[in-house]
């Protein structure tokens, strides 16, 4: 089964935004933004543009998909 690493908290952090803020930049609750970090939900591709974006950080940077 592939495994999912998120490397989103960091660079949230290095943006300088709270996971409330990241939330409604990218229009999800914050709960989602949670579950993002902890690694226990995958982005639909438009959500990892968005984060992408507001986080100044490339989606292979962030998202991390082995086999």
């Amino acid at each position: 089964m592939p495994s999912f690493q998120c490397n989103l908290k960091k660079y949230r952090q290095l943006a300088g935004l709270s996971q409330e803020k990241l939330a409604e930049t990218v229009h999800v609750r914050r709960e989602t933004i949670i579950r993002l970090e902890a690694g226990r939900y995958n982005p639909s591709l438009k959500l990892a543009i968005d984060i992408s974006k507001a986080v100044r950080a490339s989606i292979e940077e962030l998202f991390i998909f082995e086999d």
